[in-house]
This record gives structure tokens, C-alpha cells and sequence, in this order.
């Protein structure tokens, strides 16, 4: 483990990254629980005050750092973290990639990030396209059961853009779905024809 607390501030690229996905980028041996454990405790703080994990950074803002863990040795001959079956499986999900965006068909049933019991997610299979800074980024979820296109931007620079996108709604959404039968109208908007 290191011992000493370092001050390390966010670059241009990273303006608008949360504070979790910040350190998973630096320390890809952190779990999501141990980077909320550091936040929770006050450990990690941003310009000098508390901050949450899902806070958003800016640029220039001053990250303190706490001691991290070291990453667990793997002994020889150890499966890496994805085995090639997950990788193979990440890949296949590709509806579309160029040099800004990857764009997943995630099945429903899948988990976008994961959780106390949740293993198996998108964001643990993202892995199969690099780390630090070539992993691709989560830019917006889709439910567990919801089954859709999950765009994921390469690199901080596409991902800032489509987030922003989302966050300013010019992202357009289109939602289907197979009923049994004839719902009755509720009040609202109906699109019935």
C-alpha cells in the first residue's frame, strides 16, 4: 500500500468524469465499494471539501488522494479478470464501433454496473477493450430487465460529449414494447392510433 496522501488534479479531457470512474481510470485494481468506502470516510476529497462518488469533476479541481491499496499480485498462470469467453461475449454485443462510440446491444437481464451481488454487468465487461485510458466509458443505463442500445463513449473527450448529449436531452429516445392484449388508456399522453 501507499503510504503518503497526494493532491492530483483533473485534466482537461476529464472535465465532467465522476469521482469514481476518476480513480477506477488511475487505480483499475479499486473495487467500486472500496472507492465509496474512502469517500464515505472523508478520505477523498475535491478543492479541499467531502465529495460524493457520483460527483461530477471539473477541470483543475484538486483530487485529494488517500493511501491506495496495492493491487493483488496474480501468481503465474492465473485467468486474467475477463476470461476470453467474456471477451468474446463483450463483443459480440457490438451493434456498432468507429473511433468516438461503441454502441451495445444490451440484453435484458444484464446489469449496467454492478453491486453487492451483481457480478455480471456491463461495465465488469468493458475491460474487454483495454484499460485506463482506452476503456471505453459508460455514458448512460439502461435498467437490468430493459433490453436496448447502450452507448458507450472511447476515450474522456467522446464520452463528455454524448453525456452532455444525454444531459441536455438532444440525445432522442425511442421506447417499444410487446403487451398482451389491449391496455386500457390512462391519463397522459397517448400516442394510440
Amino acid at each position: 500500500m501507499s503510504r503518503e496522501v497526494k493532491t492530483l488534479y483533473v485534466a482537461e479531457a476529464e472535465d465532467g468524469i465522476r469521482l469514481d470512474r476518476w480513480f477506477r481510470r488511475r487505480w483499475p485494481h479499486l473495487s467500486h465499494v472500496q472507492v465509496q468506502k474512502m469517500a464515505r470516510s472523508g478520505q477523498i476529497r475535491v478543492d479541499g471539501s467531502r465529495a460524493k462518488p457520483e460527483d461530477r469533476l471539473t477541470a483543475g479541481a484538486a483530487v485529494r488522494v488517500p493511501p491506495i491499496p496495492d493491487p493483488v499480485e496474480k501468481t503465474p498462470g492465473e485467468r486474467p479478470t475477463l476470461s476470453d469467453r467474456d471477451v468474446a461475449y463483450a463483443r459480440s454485443l457490438v451493434l456498432f464501433e468507429d473511433d468516438m462510440v461503441i454502441a451495445l446491444n444490451k440484453p435484458a437481464g444484464l446489469a449496467v454496473q454492478g453491486g453487492t451481488k451483481t457480478t455480471k454487468h456491463v461495465d465488469r465487461l468493458l475491460s474487454a477493450w483495454g484499460e485506463g485510458l482506452e476503456r471505453p466509458r459508460l455514458v448512460h443505463r439502461l435498467d437490468r430487465d430493459t433490453s436496448g442500445v447502450l452507448l458507450l463513449g472511447k476515450g474522456p473527450e467522446a464520452a463528455k460529449r454524448l453525456a452532455g448529449a444525454f444531459a441536455r436531452r438532444q440525445a432522442k429516445k425511442t421506447y417499444w414494447a410487446i403487451v398482451m392484449g389491449a391496455p386500457s388508456r390512462g391519463p397522459g399522453r397517448s400516442i394510440w392510433r
